[in-house]
């Protein structure tokens, strides 16, 4: 919309502002869900499209919450659509008493905000309240497929995104509501089959790791609760069933099964009053990372919030009252603070409540500050108690957090040091840059590679105006088992710090950053994946902004060329030359493999990997940088054949590592 004309002064007379009744619109139904995708489910991309998968699935487990369903099916079609299935009661069909023409299931599935979280009769807790449901789904589906069973009748009604005019019409009811039959063994229950609108998304392939993941997750925190997922689609089919009969605390076992606890048993205590339910897991390991995880109602509330605060208050308090009371601090180690005592620590916070306020249509904070107190208060009493009972394991708690403390001082004198050379020493740009001559980071991008002979001949490949070439020698760091003091001392990950421009850890910028895009560019082999592997879980550890912004992308060079009537074509595995024999059978076909970057002549290397028209680029975004981390979790044996062998056997549900 254009300013007013008289926006510093009188408008000149007879002048329209352009700004009237006219101007004012409203959008009804699910227009405005189609209007704006984002505002509804954070993004059209990837964690949009899968953020529909969660929206229904979240339906049927606050009906397992309610104590009406003990069974979650989900499966991803051959056909690109998603069916999710529940035993639970099945929505309401009868005719909804404000909606007199539609039917309640109608409602559901039309209506913005619609559904039985908002009175006292239908759920005690959901994990949906604030968000905007399966209509969001209906909305940004090209057709949607629902399935009622319910007091022993089947009912069906189909919705579709219609063309009209100009305009798209999204989940128009393609009929109404109807009695297709009996339920008979199925019982009660409901069923949505979805197809992602190809319109709306920058993609429709949904991930089947990243579902699973969130699955797995859902069935920790709902104990007894079955959750099967099968994968239908051609060349990835899988099916699984999660169930957990010890909660959290085999979710926390899960955590650290690829790493070292330092004592055997997992603690925990469920507790709960007028203000809410609270369930919380933990147990310490020999790493460096904190591994607290939230959730309310069952939603993973990524960036915390007040349930957050509440448990790490109380976990520095017990922590130090305990270590005080026992003369475990002596000398300067007067007390121990937050990021002490969570160094190494896998905890689990789950808290139920009533009516949560979470913070955005994508429910990532919990703004309730009388949760904050409850955990708190619980925490303090059950999580201090256990302390006392379990001397051996307070102990070895306290001992970690004093290292902690002590290497949290070193690393502090460390930045600064780095700090100070910087402003001695002007850019401190490491030598083996190749750095671009653009100034401005827009549009900009650096390529790290692996090696000497592969940054030549990246350098020869490169448009030298806006891309620069960093080779790393060997593989980087692993910075899962290093501990801050030790990832600051390394020569390559300082290399990396100085030509990225931001700093690292917690005084990372994302806005200093010099370059619009980090492009991690490693050969197509198997030792290539584990260096995309390391790099991946480098910037997602101590550069997350960078990740959360979408600015670290993969380049996918080729494992193969052929020549075929005298054109070059690359091959990104062995997968893909298989498909390509198979589908050239007359022909003799040669193939060249690239041992490593360093082999590809300049020109194969830029129209393969650095030419922005010819390239092939992924982004990665959290959800696979956090299947990367937990990918490198499991690598870290030191039997290199076993190491190769499961990335092979997993690489289909990793597309950043497809070799």
């Amino acid at each position: 919309m254009s300013e007013p004309v008289g926006r510093f002064g009188p408008m000149a007379a007879g002048k329209k502002s352009g700004y009237d009744a006219e101007q004012i619109q409203g959008l009804e139904g699910l227009d405005p869900v189609r209007k704006r995708p984002g505002m509804y489910i954070g993004s059209t991309g990837p964690q949009g499209l899968h953020h529909l998968v969660w929206e229904v699935v979240d339906n049927s487990v606050d009906e397992a919450m309610a104590g009406h369903c003990t069974r979650i099916d989900v499966v991803l079609q051959a056909d690109g659509a998603c069916r999710v299935a529940d035993n639970g009661r099945g929505i309401p069909v009868d005719k909804h008493p404000k909606y007199k023409n539609k039917s309640a299931a109608e409602v559901v599935l039309t209506v913005l905000h619609a559904g039985g979280k908002f009175g006292d009769g239908g759920y005690k807790v959901s994990g949906g309240l604030h968000g905007v449901g399966v209509s969001v789904v209906n909305a940004l589906s090209s057709r949607l497929e629902l399935e009622v069973r319910r007091e022993g009748n089947v009912y069906r009604q189909s919705y579709a995104s219609v063309q009209q005019g100009t305009k798209v019409a999204p989940g128009v009811p393609q009929g109404p509501l109807k009695l297709t039959g009996k339920a008979g063994r199925a019982g009660n229950g409901t069923t949505i089959t979805f197809w992602p609108d190809p319109a709306v998304f920058e993609e429709i392939e949904f991930r089947a790791a990243t579902i699973m993941e969130r699955l797995q997750v859902t069935a920790f925190l709902n104990k007894g609760l079955q959750i099967g997922f099968r994968d239908e689609r051609p060349g990835h089919q899988h099916e699984t069933t999660f169930c957990f009969d010890g909660g959290i605390v085999d979710f926390v076992r899960h955590l650290n099964q690829s790493k070292e606890p330092i004592f055997k048993d997992v603690g925990s205590f469920s507790a709960a009053d007028d203000d809410g339910e609270v369930d919380v897991a933990w147990q310490w390991n020999t790493g460096y990372h904190e591994g607290l995880h939230t959730f309310a109602n069952g939603i993973s509330t990524t960036e915390g919030g007040m349930h957050a605060e509440g448990f790490k208050r109380a976990l520095t308090n017990a922590i130090n009252r305990y270590a005080k009371d026992r003369s475990l601090l002596k000398g300067k180690d007067t007390s121990l603070q937050g990021d002490d005592v969570r160094e190494g620590l896998t905890a689990i916070v789950s808290v139920r409540l009533r009516e949560p306020q979470f913070e955005g249509q994508t429910k990532t904070k919990l703004g309730n500050t009388e949760i904050r107190s409850l955990v708190e208060r619980l925490t303090n009493e059950r999580f201090g108690r256990w302390l006392e009972e379990h001397p051996n394991q307070a102990k070895a708690i306290v001992t970690k957090a004093s290292s902690a403390a002590r290497a949290r001082t070193a690393a502090k004198a460390a930045r600064e040091l780095t700090r100070r050379k910087s402003a001695l020493e002007g850019v401190g740009m490491p030598d083996k840059l190749a750095d671009c001559s653009s100034r401005n980071a827009e549009g900009t991008e650096l390529f790290i590679v692996e090696g000497n002979s592969a940054g030549g001949s990246a350098r020869d490949a490169r448009d030298p105006r806006n891309q620069a070439i960093l080779p790393l020698r060997g593989k980087v760091l692993n910075v899962e088992r290093a501990s801050l003091e030790k990832i600051l001392a390394n020569a390559e990950i300082q290399s990396l710090v100085a030509a990225i421009g931001g700093g690292i850890g917690k005084d990372f910028d994302v806005e200093k950053v010099r370059y619009e895009r980090i492009v991690i560019l490693s050969d197509a082999d198997v030792d290539g994946g584990h260096i995309r592997t390391l790099l991946i879980t480098f910037f997602y550890r101590q550069m997350l902004p960078l990740v959360e912004a979408g600015r670290l992308y993969v380049a996918q060079p080729p494992l193969f060329s052929t020549l075929i009537g005298g054109t070059k074509t690359y091959i990104h595995d062995e997968t893909g030359r298989q498909r390509f024999i198979d589908e050239n059978p007359n022909r003799n076909l040669v193939f060249a493999r690239f041992k490593g970057l360093g082999e590809m002549d300049y020109p194969e290397l830029r129209e393969t990997c650095m030419d922005p028209v010819t390239r092939s680029l992924l982004r990665i975004d959290i959800d696979q940088a956090a299947i990367c981390d937990d990918i490198l979790s499991r690598l870290m044996g030191d039997d290199v054949d076993a190491r190769k062998t499961w990335i092979q056997e997993n690489a289909k549900d990793v597309r950043f590592l497809d070799i």
